[in-house]
């Protein structure tokens, strides 16, 4: 059984950061590419930044350039989101996801592309 786990959500004031990770099981971890995507109250879901097989290509939306950065690590099975200069509009949940079919590309991965989803995690920004 496949699953995928992010943690490292909370509460933190605009300007701090916060580390997600997405912990894989029951799958051969570096043969997938992983997205991140959040999804805001009232907003629909939003891919915002994906990585490679091999971690050496990312992509990130224009929302998170430059604050966000993703990475991996194969042997431990498990992705990574380091979110830095957080603002208000970063509040929403995260979640991570894993697809073989569609390749991390400049224009990142599409939501309707991945196969499996983690349950995601709740980052909150608020002073």
């Amino acid at each position: 059984q496949v699953q995928l786990v992010e943690s490292g959500g909370g509460l933190v004031q605009p300007g701090g950061s916060l580390r997600l990770s997405c912990a894989a099981s029951g799958l051969t971890f570096d043969y997938y590419r992983i997205g991140w995507f959040r999804q805001a109250p009232g907003k629909e879901r939003e891919g915002i930044s994906c990585i490679t097989t091999g971690g050496t290509r990312t992509y990130y939306a224009d929302s998170v350039k430059g604050r966000f950065t993703i990475s991996r690590d194969n042997a431990k099975n498990t992705a990574y989101l380091q979110m830095n200069s957080l603002k208000p509009e970063d509040t929403a949940v995260y979640y991570c996801a894993a697809t073989r079919d569609y390749y991390c590309s400049d224009r990142g991965l599409p939501d309707y592309g991945m196969k499996f989803w983690g349950k995601g995690t709740l980052v909150t920004v608020s002073s």
